[in-house]
């Protein structure tokens, strides 16, 4: 019988999962069939996709796409294998879209910001003690590295103008925007959707505080433009940027790139 095992086709003559792991690992190794972790034993069939994984080795590249495949599902993983989106801005939103774009194989991401990781963003962004002083693109791309080293990572150490929105971000299919002032938001929204043709905005508004998480969402009221947020709580004295609803805004936004990637247009 054929299948494919960590991204190869391989004959097999074994009729269950376990008995293929049996002759290529070991009893502690992780089974995935199909997309799904298994902790019983299960038939398998024709064309079947199995992934196993011993825990605690970096797997070859084809390996670890083979198990990112199998996590993702195959027609999805291959999608967003082939996306490419900008972040533009590196801070409580930017820091953790990337590491969850990251995380699910986007294939090609830039990261965009010309600040430095200093103590006050250890409270929400994707940074550690051992990240002070340095450039949070580099920051950022060495935590991606370490997630994923066969994602490719473009840095821009540079402030977004009205000048230089085009040469940055031209030929990425999506980008989201994290900045924290309203001008460089409008900047960056204004210019992309005026005159990069065909992408989208993936922005946000309103995400301070520690207010319901069930008030942030994902809207879409002009085309190419999707905001996510409660679109009210903006950080002011008294309701600072907190991590919780921060990370949730990342989320929703990390959550709408994908459903781009994926073609789904709708919120």
């Amino acid at each position: 019988m054929k299948i494919m095992v960590n991204g190869k086709d391989v004959e097999v003559s074994c009729r269950t999962a376990f008995e293929v792991r049996n002759q290529i690992g070991n009893e502690t190794d992780v089974v995935i069939l199909n997309g799904f972790q298994i902790e019983k034993d299960s038939n398998i069939s024709e064309n079947d996709i199995l992934t196993i994984i011993t825990k605690g080795i970096m797997p070859k590249e084809e390996e670890l796409e083979s198990m990112m495949m199998a996590r993702h599902t195959p027609n999805v993983h291959k999608k967003l294998k082939k996306g490419k989106v900008a972040i533009a801005g590196l801070g409580g939103l930017g820091s953790n879209i990337a590491i969850m774009l990251a995380r699910i194989g986007v294939g090609q991401l830039l990261l965009v910001d010309f600040d430095i990781v200093e103590p006050s963003n250890l409270n929400r962004q994707s940074y550690s003690i051992n990240h002070l002083g340095m450039q949070k693109t580099k920051a950022l791309k060495k935590q991606i590295e370490e997630i994923n080293p066969f994602i490719k990572v473009e840095t821009r150490d540079i402030k977004v103008t009205e000048d230089n929105v085009v040469e940055i971000f031209y030929g990425y299919d999506i980008i989201c925007e994290a900045f924290d002032k309203p001008k460089a938001k409008s900047i960056l929204v204004n210019v992309a959707l005026d005159k990069l043709t065909n992408v989208k905005i993936v922005a946000a508004s309103g995400m301070a505080g520690y207010d319901s998480s069930n008030l942030i969402k994902t809207t879409n009221s002009i085309k190419g433009l999707y905001v996510c947020g409660d679109l009210e709580n903006e950080a002011r004295i008294g309701r600072g940027l907190m991590s919780p609803r921060v990370q949730i805004c990342a989320g929703h936004q990390a959550n709408m790139v994908l459903r781009l990637l994926l073609g789904i247009e709708d919120v």
